[in-house]
C-alpha cells in the first residue's frame, strides 16, 4: 500500500486489491481502529527517513508477519506499506509468544 503520514491509503497493488483493500481510507480502519495501530512504525520511520521493519503474531489468525514501512524518495510523507506472512519459515517456540 502507499500511504501518506495522515494514514490515507493512496494506492494499492493488486494482491490489496484482491484482498479487498480499497482506497481512500485509513489504513488503521482496516483493523479496525480510530488511530494507528499500537504496532505501527510508520512514525518512526517518517521521523528517521529509514526503513523500519517490525516482525509480530497476527491476533486475528495466529500468522507470523513481516511487516516494512519505507519511505518513498523525494516524496514527503508519503511511504509504502507491507506485510509477508513467513510463518513457515519461523521457529515454532516464536509463534508460542
Amino acid at each position: 500500500m502507499l500511504i501518506h503520514a495522515c494514514r490515507d491509503i493512496l494506492a494499492v497493488n493488486q494482491r490489496a486489491k484482491e484482498l479487498g483493500i480499497p482506497t481512500g481510507i485509513k489504513c488503521h480502519s482496516l483493523y479496525p481502529s480510530e488511530r494507528a495501530c499500537p504496532g505501527c512504525l510508520a512514525n518512526k520511520m517518517l521521523k528517521s527517513g529509514q526503513t523500519a521493519r517490525k516482525g509480530s503474531v497476527s491476533v486475528q489468525n495466529g500468522r507470523f508477519l513481516n511487516g516494512y514501512w519505507i519511505p518513498v524518495q523525494g516524496v514527503k510523507e508519503v511511504y509504502v506499506h507491507f506485510g509477508n506472512d513467513i510463518t513457515d519459515f519461523v521457529k515454532p517456540e516464536l509463534l508460542a509468544e
